[in-house]
């Protein structure tokens, strides 16, 4: 169980206060050491969204303690795979990456009733994205 190089997995969308929060903390609670995990937004805010932190909290992930950051051509570059969460043509492409566009629902503005779904919705995304790119004994 040596791995020289880690998969990496840059998630993108605008605030980086809602979806790619959601994907970067289930990528980072069901693969563990096994990938390398970013986000970014594309304008991102000032808080992760109250909803967002709630719903994962439902789920046993504690986002409260994340930080919205802002998109960088390094954080693309360090990165094997782009997931794009509706940044539109602000994230950068750069050739030899893999990039995959997720449209899913804005949590922006949505109550927690409104947010378990797309939360949902994100964590089967992601357990798929895991037994690709990172397969274990572990399920």
């Amino acid at each position: 169980m040596s791995d020289t190089a880690l998969p990496s997995v840059l998630f993108v969308c605008v605030h980086n206060a809602g979806r790619s929060q959601m994907a970067a903390a289930f990528l980072t609670h069901l693969a563990g050491d096994r990938v390398q995990v970013r986000s970014a937004g594309s304008a991102p805010a000032d808080t992760v969204n109250p909803s967002v932190v709630a719903a994962m909290a439902e789920a046993g992930i504690d986002v409260s303690a994340e930080v919205p950051k802002a998109l960088t051509v390094d954080a693309v570059q360090a990165s094997d795979v782009v997931i794009t969460m509706g940044c539109g043509d602000t994230c950068p492409v750069f050739p030899g990456k893999r990039y995959l566009d997720w449209q899913l629902t804005d949590p922006a503005g949505q109550g927690v009733e409104a947010v378990r779904p797309i939360r949902d919705e994100i964590e089967q995304r992601i357990r798929g994205l895991i037994d690709e790119i990172a397969p274990a004994g572990q399920s």
